[in-house]
C-alpha cells in the first residue's frame, strides 16, 4: 500500500514538473489609458521618479517603505531604489532610455520577494489635446515564477495595479494647472 502511494506521489510530481515546464517562457502585460492633457506633461510624470509618489499604486502599499534617488534628477539615468514590505519587497528601476513625450523604457530589478529582472515601458501618443499612454513590461519567467502563474494571474494582477496606476496618474494630470 505505501509503494502505491509512493508512485501516486511521484506521478503527481512529474506531471506538476511537466506542467510547469510547459509554461510560457516570457511575458508581457499592457494597459493603456488616455489622458487629457499634451504628451510632454503626461511625459513628465513619468520621467522623473520623484513624481511617482503621487500616482504608483505600489507607493500606497507601504508609505514607510526606505526609497532612495540616484543619478540625474530625471531622465536617461535616473535609478530609484526602494526596500519595503511583502507587499513591494525591494529592488530597484533605472531609466535606460527616455525620449521626449514618446518612450521611457526602464529595467526593474526586483530583489525581494523574488530576483528578477524586467523591462518596463510607457509610450506616449498624442491624440489632439490627449494622449494615450501605454503601460507595458516583460520579462522571462523562470521555473518558480512559470509555477506560480499556474495559482496566479499575473496578467490580471499586476496588470490591474497598472490600470490603477494609469488611473491615479490621469487623475493628477488632468488635476495640474494648465500652462
Amino acid at each position: 500500500m505505501l509503494k502505491k502511494i509512493l508512485i501516486a506521489i511521484a506521478a503527481i510530481v512529474v506531471v506538476f514538473v511537466a506542467v510547469v515546464a510547459m509554461q510560457p517562457s516570457e511575458f508581457r502585460i499592457v494597459r493603456s489609458a488616455t489622458i487629457s492633457a499634451p504628451a510632454p506633461a503626461v511625459f513628465a510624470q513619468v520621467n522623473d521618479f520623484h513624481n511617482w509618489e503621487a500616482w504608483s499604486p505600489w507607493a500606497k502599499l507601504d508609505p514607510a517603505a526606505k526609497a532612495t534617488f540616484e543619478g540625474p534628477s530625471a531622465g536617461t539615468g535616473a535609478i530609484f531604489r526602494w526596500a519595503g514590505n511583502d507587499k513591494i519587497g525591494e529592488g530597484s528601476m533605472t531609466i535606460t532610455e527616455s525620449r521626449p513625450s514618446d518612450l521611457i523604457r526602464i529595467t526593474l530589478e526586483f530583489v525581494k520577494p523574488f530576483a528578477a529582472t524586467n523591462t518596463a515601458e510607457f509610450t506616449f501618443e498624442p491624440e489632439g489635446n490627449q494622449t494615450a499612454v501605454t503601460w507595458s513590461m516583460a520579462g522571462k519567467n523562470n521555473f518558480i515564477a512559470k509555477a506560480v502563474c499556474l495559482f496566479m494571474n499575473m496578467d490580471k494582477t499586476v496588470g490591474g495595479k497598472f490600470e490603477e496606476g494609469l488611473a491615479n496618474m490621469k487623475s493628477v494630470v488632468e488635476a495640474a494647472p494648465k500652462q
